[in-house]
């Protein structure tokens, strides 16, 4: 609230991921305009996902069916750095994926809390 963030755009691969989902899941209980989005990383006609309880939709970003599958989660994810105002990341491992696009986030200047960060605050 602090920050104005009301919409939140989730994986579903990722540990990280179903942390991420069940707090904005209890947040949304307390804060009902609060909207949980499930990032799609490939197209849902050619891999269907049934929506978990407590998201209010899928996002799959346009143009990403041009990508091949194995680049498809690092681009869906850069994509979403693209247009986000804010990124709540867990980074601990210097040669992740999180960690490059955490890099990726910081060089167009985005906000970016690691809660993995001892002196992190949101």
């Amino acid at each position: 609230q602090e920050k104005g963030v009301d919409t939140f755009f989730i994986g579903h691969y990722g540990g990280f991921d179903r942390i991420a989902a069940a707090a904005i899941r209890q947040v949304k209980q307390r804060n009902p305009q609060v909207k949980l989005v499930m990032l799609l990383p490939y197209h849902p006609a050619s891999r269907p996902i049934e929506l978990p309880d407590g998201f209010d939709e899928s996002y799959y970003p346009d143009g990403l069916e041009r990508v091949p599958w194995r680049y498809a989660i690092v681009q869906a994810n850069r994509r979403m750095v693209d247009q986000a105002d804010f990124l709540i990341v867990a980074v601990s491992h210097p040669a992740s994926n999180a960690k490059a696009i955490t890099d990726y986030a910081a060089r167009l200047g985005k906000p970016i809390v690691n809660v993995l960060d001892e002196t992190a605050k949101i």
